[in-house]
């Protein structure tokens, strides 16, 4: 991985369905619910009409990828069994796939039988919040496919998440699951792993913060490029006394800071803003 000029971003590449991807400045992700309970855009993109029109929306936009997820992750929330959650991901795949051949689609779940179903679908990406600790066969799965793997912290499933957040060391422990995961995904064969801290997953108001200012010193420890999904989160209104409605300013600030600590992807529900934000900092440490 190489460095960009004044920057902590390294440039890094991800192989896609046999298709080599290389990255030479941060990446934004856009995210395409289809569940009906999210925490911000929940029921919003439903049908076949509303998925694709949001799909379009996120790449028209300058998105470099779509995440798309049918189960909601947020604090508090009741996952889907495998099999449904496989039912309500893989005909929305097979629909992305045939209106956009050469997106790059990733898949937020933690089971592997919807990951492969996703993946035989059409999907390129897995992106677990769970790294692995819901289903023990989920980092098998995903090192025997070959896929690039998204790989986040938590503790807890997402309904007890919020009573795990005793930490001695936050950014140690994280960095030691980190290091553990990933002993055990290339030990298996996997590659093209990107890290995720896990804002808002186990963690308190304060951890968030706490981990945000010691993002770089975190990613420095790693080679794999690190994503960050801080979106309209509970860390941003929660702190300002508004809702998520009223947090993209509040987003788009963070996000400025993850690219200056080293963020190499950001996820985010408001593609336009997120792309700005790349291009004027990308001209900040790479001026003409």
């Amino acid at each position: 991985m190489t460095k960009s000029k004044d920057t902590k971003f390294s440039a890094f590449s991800l192989l896609c369905r046999q298709k080599n991807i290389t990255y030479d400045k941060p990446v934004v992700m856009g995210i395409l619910n289809i569940t009906p309970d999210s925490f911000y855009d929940g029921g919003s993109y439903t049908t076949e009409e509303l998925m694709l029109r949001r799909a379009h929306e996120i790449l028209d936009q300058g998105a470099d990828m779509i995440d798309i997820g049918a189960v909601s992750s947020r604090p508090g929330a009741i996952l889907l069994p495998p099999e449904e959650e496989r039912d309500r991901l893989v005909p929305a795949i097979k629909l992305l796939r045939s209106e956009f051949p050469d997106a790059v689609i990733s898949v937020d779940t933690c089971y592997s039988l919807p990951a492969e179903a996703a993946i035989n679908s059409g999907a390129d990406i897995i992106n677990d919040i769970s790294g692995g600790q819901f289903d023990p066969n989920m980092i098998p799965a995903v090192a025997k496919m070959q896929v690039p793997y998204i790989l986040m912290h938590t503790r807890g499933l997402p309904g007890e998440m919020q009573r795990n957040t005793d930490y001695n060391d936050i950014i140690q422990e994280i960095s030691s699951y980190f290091s553990e995961r990933l002993e055990q995904l290339y030990r298996l064969g996997g590659r093209d792993i990107i890290l995720d801290p896990g804002f808002g997953f186990a963690k308190t108001l304060e951890q968030n913060y706490f981990l945000m200012n010691h993002l770089d010193d975190m990613i420095q420890l790693f080679k794999e490029p690190f994503l960050v999904g801080i979106s309209r989160k509970s860390m941003i209104y929660k702190l300002l006394g508004n809702t998520p409605k009223e947090s993209l300013n509040g987003t788009t600030f963070l996000n400025t800071i993850s690219l200056e600590k080293g963020a190499a992807i950001l996820r985010v529900h408001d593609v336009a803003e997120a792309v700005e934000t790349v291009q004027l900092h990308n001209a900040l440490h790479n001026p003409l």
